[in-house]
């Protein structure tokens, strides 16, 4: 894939190891960058993202089948999002969607896409579906709202605009998250253009007529609005429940696919194991944790680990801040603490998947055999 043409915008700066390499992570003001794109004024190059198609009479229903979600009457223009599961309802693939009509548009992470597309073509048997990487061909610009003159591509007369579910809970979905959602000022848009225009939109922002924000402004929305990236804040024992995924995700009454046994007894019987928080960081601290960095509660006069920091973000307004995956059972009252290296840093939990998430079905449990039912037997 050639270079981006926003790398070569004044400031534009690419950091290493980062998620999104390939792009600007920022162009010098990382904090003004991210007002202007909350604010529906600036554009970001996701142009290192994938995108695959899926072809023929076929497509929708071969895809509802596959899927968590149901998009066997997907309508031309309509954005989705749906999760290929593992036999043990693990999260193995997150994509967007949209249907023009003719095309089914996958949108995907570059880190698992290519394990994606080798499933998708060995799950096709006597279906009439063809698969494609058109990564070369097209690329994400991502922004909030509709307000900016961005030209999606329509290669089939409907405009190539995912507009992102996080924000509402789907038909079929579920939140554990309670109260006050931040999804509700979640405006994001990723919309597909001609890879060739690439150059046309990094020329209107060197001209002044675009403003351009970094990767990392992007990020920091997201965390923000509680939004789970796969790249970021799964790993391969993720199931959607930890996520709060199953808001816009998964559709709990559609028919089979592979995973549905357990995405189901976790939400009507069980609890996940895990849930997502977001952590409110010490601001004194300098750094910022990396991702992966081990997350510790107390217990009695000492710690134990407890989970994992996915994602942590400068926000402009909520200052140092972060998601991350730690063990049901821990109160959801407790201050923990991240350590990255040797440095220790204090977080305070607000809660986005529940201690008590799942078990919606209500069914009491049966005492165990031989267990004592009655004082003094």
């Amino acid at each position: 894939m050639q270079e981006s043409p926003f790398l070569r915008l004044p400031g534009a700066i690419e950091l290493p190891d980062t998620l999104d390499h390939g792009v600007p992570s920022h162009y010098g003001s990382p904090n003004i960058e991210q007002r202007s794109l909350d604010q529906g004024t600036a554009i970001v190059d996701l142009s290192n993202r994938t995108v695959l198609t899926v072809t023929g009479e076929d497509r929708l229903s071969w895809v509802n089948s596959l899927s968590s979600q149901s998009v066997a009457n997907l309508r031309p223009g309509d954005s989705s999002e749906a999760l290929f599961l593992g036999p043990q309802g693990r999260l193995e693939h997150a994509v967007g969607l949209i249907d023009d009509g003719v095309t089914l548009w996958m949108l995907a992470e570059p880190t698992t896409a290519p394990g994606l597309l080798d499933w998708l073509q060995r799950m096709r048997f006597a279906l009439r579906v063809e698969i494609a990487d058109v990564t070369e061909q097209y690329a994400t610009i991502g922004l909030m709202g509709d307000e900016l003159a961005v030209e999606p591509a329509a290669p089939n007369g409907v405009p190539l605009r995912w507009r992102d579910p996080w924000k509402t809970i789907g038909e079929g979905g579920w939140q554990y998250a309670e109260g006050a959602h931040p999804s509700i000022d979640w405006r994001w848009n990723s919309v597909l253009v001609d890879r060739s225009d690439l150059v046309d939109l990094a020329g209107r922002v060197r001209s002044g007529e675009l403003r351009a924000a970094g990767s990392l402004a992007a990020e920091a929305l997201r965390v923000a609005a509680w939004r789970p990236r796969q790249a970021a804040d799964a790993d391969e024992k993720t199931i959607p429940h930890e996520l709060d995924w199953l808001r816009s995700a998964v559709h709990l009454h559609k028919g089979c696919y592979r995973g549905q046994e357990t995405v189901a007894k976790v939400h009507n019987l069980g609890h996940p194991p895990r849930r997502v928080v977001m952590l409110h960081l010490d601001g004194s601290v300098s750094t910022m944790p990396r991702h992966g960095a081990p997350v510790f509660a107390p217990k009695g006069d000492e710690e134990r680990e407890v989970g994992y920091v996915t994602s942590a973000v400068m926000h402009y307004e909520l200052g140092p801040v972060a998601l991350a995956l730690i063990k049901r059972v821990v109160p959801d009252d407790l201050e923990l603490v991240v350590v990255d290296d040797e440095t220790r840093i204090a977080a305070s939990q607000q809660i986005i998947v529940p201690p008590t998430a799942g078990a919606t079905a209500g069914v009491p449990r049966m005492p165990r055999l031989g267990a004592r039912t009655r004082p003094g037997r």
